[in-house]
């Protein structure tokens, strides 16, 4: 797990490299027309774990940027809901594999409905990508531990590049902002790599939580789907009963669960959600609460409000997620670790779900 954590700089620029050319976006395997782009309506993203996390992300992105609504699904819910695809309905189906089984069943699914479908998968003639009528590879390479690590920081790359061509197809962004995000975009990769150089540091914090029953993460928008990951990335591996929440919701009821010592992890990257996301963590401070923030290098007044700070380099609000995530899977890894599990191959977990 610990080196495909640190392949993740390689498959961020593997993912990005072969779509940027001459300062614009070009996903040659995608084959949509113009025409195709501007008559999408809605998109529906199904995914399943991880990916579906990918996916609570990148409703934010394809709706911030090319404004398209998108409605997110668990691929094991999707049928069983009866979905209504309307026409000019696109269906992502996002999977590492290509081969898990609700998110074929979701994608078989959709097309009986008469919707378009796109796969966005890393294995290459897997069932989904052979399937879909529409096909982009992530380009991760092998992934063997079964907490996924750069296959996620892959999805969210496909992602974003997805969503900007479709904004700048539609017009809903100008070439200045493109080119502007393609920058931020290439220096994901050293960024991460920075962010990985402060294991030492993660590490003699995660330390002190070997022991900890219960850890909440919470976080508002992109945020919060940051927090969702780095919940089930620490109790798939360490067994420690972890939640996310929207930090907004701690009043309805979850706040009750904090007592004197409870760790929460606060992910405080979005500046328009900045003060009230700091408002949580004082409620949660003042009820006993550790706090470990993940911030923006320029939110240095956090530390009057937090106890114990992360910061990660500046980018796009809508490219966080990639950064972020990073101390995220350190803190997990090495409580893990510390805890003596198999961090590898956790209990009961397979690394391709090809069964309902």
């Amino acid at each position: 797990m610990l080196k495909e954590m640190y392949e993740q700089p390689k498959t961020v620029r593997d993912t990005l490299s072969p779509r940027l050319k001459d300062g614009d976006i070009e996903i040659e395997e995608l084959g949509m027309t113009p025409e195709e782009i501007r008559a999408i309506r809605k998109i529906h993203i199904v995914a399943c774990g991880s990916a579906y996390h990918t996916g609570v992300t990148s409703k934010y992105v394809f709706e911030g940027l090319a404004r398209i609504p998108v409605e997110v699904d668990l691929a094991s819910e999707f049928r069983y809901r009866d979905p209504i695809l309307e026409e000019g309905a696109l269906v992502i189906i996002i999977s590492q594999s290509g081969e898990t089984a609700d998110s074929l069943a979701a994608l078989r699914e959709a097309k009986a409905k008469g919707a378009q479908t796109l796969g966005i998968v890393n294995v290459v003639g897997s069932s989904i990508a052979r399937e879909a009528h529409k096909v982009m590879y992530t380009w991760a390479g092998p992934e063997i531990a079964v907490a996924t690590t750069k296959a996620y920081s892959a999805q969210l790359i496909a992602q974003y590049l997805l969503a900007i061509k479709f904004a700048q197809v539609r017009g809903t962004v100008t070439q200045a902002q493109v080119e502007d995000m393609i920058v931020d975009l290439k220096r994901l990769p050293e960024q991460i790599e920075m962010l990985l150089s402060h294991k030492e540091r993660i590490q003699k914090f995660a330390n002190r939580y070997l022991a900890a029953r219960d850890i909440f993460f919470i976080g508002r928008g992109i945020d919060y789907a940051i927090s969702m990951e780095g919940s089930l990335k620490l109790k798939e591996i360490s067994y420690i009963h972890s939640e996310a929440y929207a930090a907004g919701e701690l009043k309805h009821g979850t706040i009750s669960l904090i007592e004197e010592g409870t760790l929460v992890a606060a992910v405080v990257t979005q500046k328009d959600l900045y003060k009230k996301t700091i408002s949580n963590i004082v409620e949660v401070r003042s009820r006993g609460a550790f706090v470990l923030a993940v911030t923006n290098e320029e939110n240095t007044d956090i530390e009057k409000s937090a106890d114990y700070v992360i910061y990660i380099p500046q980018t796009n609000r809508y490219f966080t997620n990639s950064l972020a995530v990073i101390p995220l899977q350190l803190f997990s890894y090495y409580v893990a670790v510390g805890r003596g599990c198999d961090v590898d191959k956790p209990r009961n977990l397979a690394k391709s779900v090809t069964v309902e």
